[in-house]
């Protein structure tokens, strides 16, 4: 049976030329990028051409305004805590409710240390509220910390005009960019981000590498203290063959963002206007206009995702669901219930996410198999009796 890989907004496979510049890393060039022979020289130089490629491709004018870090959640953590330090008595940060946890558990630890957070809310499309921003910016303010693309929805927010509006206010400014670096064109230089996280294994890098990168002249505090790395930015000592391999895929996602936002739209559409034509009660979510390329996220109501996920993988279908036991929680996913989904649906939604690998054979395959498991399970549903909904919460999504 063949497998079809959509979980790509979870992690994805590793680029064949990443993984080939990798592997002399473990043997050969073994050597410690710190050290002064040669063995250490050699391996310093691949750093240095990995972190002006990773640099190139957010459009960083100095490499050296890139941290290599373990991954985006340490990136993430490192820029909030950092902020807060260079600015000791501002109180006061600025996030939405639909960030990752690698913001949302930091901000609500945070707020039981005395910090206020202001939690910004979205429409039913995931859409932020501008007016509801502005007002928000204050001279207490230390951060604003907001991530770029929806990891369930693939939804974008203004960052760059976000990152304007806080410049404006000498406020700082932090954007977690792991779902839109490799998709969308991302140019730090000349915007107002002060500081941007994203992570390897998002764009075909091995897990355990990520950046930060750090505006020249921002004022910096390390997370990690102890040795000398990172020009004193981060301890410890660089996971060298992952950087390098970072440095690969980073070129790589570069020369293929066209084809992201081209032929994998073309095929992202092309599975949701399948499925749609073929499943009563579905609907995609988040902003149809503004969105990454390779997302779907779609509710079927009346089911549950768990169900979909298992029936899935037994046609080599690998998705992810953001509700209920994925998370060990009986709960929609806090993305769906922020966009007001009805239960009914938020418990049913499953995010197909797919990478420049995707076929459109594995999309035909997709959509072929969908309805019937969607069929099988409303038959099994309290909800669903004699080919229709038994309830229905009144709601309008938005590709209705």
């Amino acid at each position: 049976m063949k497998q079809i890989y959509l979980d790509n907004n979870a992690t994805t496979k590793v680029d064949a030329m990443a993984l080939e510049a990798m592997l002399p890393l473990f043997t050969e060039q073994f050597g410690n990028p710190s050290s002064i022979h040669s063995f250490g020289d050699k391996v310093g130089a691949q750093l240095k051409i990995a972190r002006r490629r990773v640099a190139d491709l957010i459009g960083a004018l100095h490499e050296t305004e890139v941290i290599f870090t373990s991954c985006a959640t340490e990136s993430t953590t490192t820029a909030i805590y950092s902020a807060l330090k260079a600015n000791p008595n501002k109180k006061e940060i600025i996030t939405s409710v639909v960030e990752h946890p690698a913001t949302l558990e930091v901000c609500e630890q945070l707020a039981l240390e005395g910090y206020t957070i202001h939690w910004l809310k979205v429409d039913k499309k995931g859409r932020l509220d501008l007016d509801q921003y502005q007002k928000l910016l204050g001279d207490n303010t230390a951060l604003v910390t907001v991530m770029w693309a929806n990891n369930e929805t693939g939804t974008l927010f203004p960052i760059l005009e976000m990152a304007a509006m806080a410049k404006e206010k000498g406020i700082l400014f932090h954007t977690d960019a792991v779902q839109a670096v490799g998709k969308v064109p991302v140019e730090v230089q000349d915007s107002g981000i002060d500081m941007l996280s994203f992570s390897g294994h998002k764009l075909h890098a091995p897990k355990g590498i990520g950046a930060l990168y750090v505006r020249r002249g921002v004022r910096y505090r390390p997370l990690l203290r102890g040795g000398h790395q990172e020009r004193g930015r981060r301890a410890g000592t660089e996971n060298t063959a992952a950087i390098v391999a970072f440095g690969v895929a980073a070129e790589q996602a570069e020369l293929h963002l066209e084809t992201i936002n081209s032929r994998v739209r073309t095929l992202r559409d092309k599975l949701e206007t399948g499925i749609l034509a073929s499943v009563d009660h579905a609907f995609v979510t988040g902003d149809p206009d503004n969105r990454t390329a390779n997302t779907a996220n779609i509710a079927f109501e009346y089911v549950e995702g768990e169900a979909i996920l298992m029936l899935l993988n037994q046609y080599g279908i690998a998705a992810s669901s953001g509700s209920a036991c994925t998370s060990g929680s009986l709960e929609p996913s806090h993305v769906m219930q922020a966009m007001s989904i009805p239960f009914t649906a938020a418990h049913g939604t499953i995010r197909f996410s797919l990478s420049r690998y995707t076929t459109e054979r594995d999309i035909d395959r997709v959509i072929e198999v969908v309805p019937s498991i969607i069929d099988k399970l409303r038959l099994l549903s309290p909800y669903w009796q004699d080919g229709k909904p038994v309830v229905i919460e009144a709601f309008e999504p938005a590709f209705a």
